[in-house]
């Protein structure tokens, strides 16, 4: 069985970059707006701990999640392709 590449990569899509933007929020509602240097605010450029940077991480990562997804579907058709010709 082959993954749908397109598909699954616009799931990765919106899971990653809706879960993190709910996540900032989460953070914001509870701890207030913060500033400080985060691992993603290494990795995505402009992302921080408020709504703007929310907006921001959730942009860089929808861009994450497809090329990520894109990947890994790639990678397991690629794989499932060897094994299923194998075992045919």
């Amino acid at each position: 069985m082959k993954l749908n590449a397109l598909a699954f990569a616009i799931t990765c899509s919106l899971m990653w970059g809706l879960g993190l933007c709910m996540i900032t929020w989460w953070i914001i509602m509870f701890d207030g707006p913060s500033t400080e240097t985060t691992f993603l605010s290494r990795v995505y450029r402009g992302y921080a701990m408020t709504p703007k940077g929310s907006v921001i991480g959730l942009l860089w990562a929808l861009v994450d999640g497809f090329i990520g997804g894109l990947i890994f579907a790639w990678l397991y058709n690629v794989v499932a392709g060897r094994v299923a010709a194998k075992t045919a």
